[in-house]
């Protein structure tokens, strides 16, 4: 208790000091003058400033008189001499750099004018509805699948199973069959599909395969397709269970990298079924036509002569056989607009198309059909072929 009323008696001291000396001097006792900081603002002029190291005060510049506010005229002649001759100094200075050798500032270039984009008409602007959903792109939609269709070029397959000695197009068909069957038991996404296949036959058309490789190279193709397209890709054993501990870790992984260098790592492919499915809304058809388009389309990836088609123009063809068996309008000029092909182009492709489907069955390869079967794909693989004298009539048109 003595420390604490020592420390109040100290604290009344102090504050009776303060009430005594609330008074505030005057000027004229000595107090120091109020002022902002960083000086006065309002009367810089006047104050002095001094700078670190300097010897004499600086002082505020006195103030002009009327007659040094004009300025003479002899001033403002000599001014316009100097900015007359400051081109030909300049002019000068440089052929004299050029003739020492100072090398020469290259001009910054200027930056380049604005890319227009290529207006759509009305009639043909299938993504207007979409304007306000960001994930559709709708302002890129048609330059996106340009710029696919253009990709195609560089993806072209040549008559690549006879530079295969071990593997023909029946056994290439029972691989694609057996894809189509580890896509539907993993739940992956058609894309996946579609790119595996791609990639297993730009391998063939590059690299001779083994026969009992050909299972190898397609579940490889198939992983590279997962970790590309899906969300989440199935791991590497799960490959390894779906062979039947045929293949061994290792293997799909030096398969991998063998598919990687062949391709030189471009595995950004065009595939048929992302035309089909934006032909498919250029149509404005329903979704049972587009199931039906999707069986046609997914059954020619057992088909080796129809692997080495344009993804567009295959899609075109599968969407044209499938707008013809629901008794809808053909090809329409909206479709010919965003694909860039005309009926006499389409024509002959599902002419083919048609009679590929109308082959029947080999042995057991039924996993298209029996996938498209089932309720949830409309039962389109029940449906009967259209005639062929309707695609001989439509394509000839």
């Amino acid at each position: 208790m003595p420390l604490t009323r020592g420390r109040r008696a100290k604290d009344d001291a102090v504050t009776s000091a303060g009430a005594r000396d609330k008074r505030v001097p005057s000027p004229s006792e000595g107090a120091p003058r109020k002022r902002g900081a960083f000086l006065n603002l309002t009367n810089a002029g006047k104050n002095l400033v001094r700078f670190p190291g300097s010897k004499k005060k600086a002082t505020a510049p006195p103030p002009k008189s009327a007659a040094e506010h004009k300025a003479p005229a002899v001033h403002r002649e000599e001014k316009e001499n100097v900015a007359v001759r400051v081109p030909e100094l300049v002019e000068r200075e440089v052929k004299e750099n050029v003739a020492v050798g100072v090398p020469e500032v290259p001009e910054v270039p200027r930056p380049p004018a604005p890319l227009e984009k290529a207006q759509i008409p009305a009639e043909f602007d299938v993504d207007a509805e979409d304007r306000d959903d960001y994930l559709t792109c709708p302002e890129y939609a048609k330059d996106i699948f340009d710029y696919l269709k253009s990709r195609e070029e560089k993806f072209a397959l040549p008559d690549f199973m006879a530079l295969q000695p071990a593997v023909n197009a029946e056994m290439r068909a029972i691989l694609v069959d057996w894809l189509v069957e580890v896509q539907e038991n993993f739940e992956l996404y058609h894309e996946t599909l579609y790119l595996a296949v791609k990639l297993t036959d730009h391998f063939l058309a590059r690299t001779p395969v083994a026969r009992h490789s050909l299972q190898l190279l397609g579940s490889a193709a198939l992983m590279i397709a997962c970790k590309f397209e899906e969300r989440s890709p199935p791991c590497v054993e799960d490959f390894v269970y779906i062979c039947d501990d045929t293949y061994d870790k290792e293997q799909f992984l030096s398969m991998e990298s063998r598919i990687f260098s062949a391709l030189g790592f471009d595995i950004g492919i065009p595939i048929a079924y992302s035309f089909l499915r934006r032909y498919a809304k250029c149509a404005g058809v329903g979704m049972d036509t587009l199931t039906l388009a999707r069986y046609y389309c997914e059954m020619s990836l057992m088909d080796v002569e129809l692997a080495r088609e344009r993804a567009s123009l295959l899609a075109a063809a599968c969407l044209l056989l499938a707008l013809l068996a629901k008794d809808l309008q053909g090809w329409t000029p909206v479709l010919r607009f965003h694909s860039g092909y005309a009926l006499a182009e389409v024509g002959p492709v599902a002419r083919r198309l048609h009679s590929a489907l109308a082959r029947p069955p080999s042995g057991n390869l039924n996993a298209v059909r029996q996938k498209y079967a089932h309720p949830v794909f409309f039962r389109v693989a029940l449906l009967p072929l259209i005639d062929v004298d309707v695609v001989e009539k439509q394509a000839s048109a």
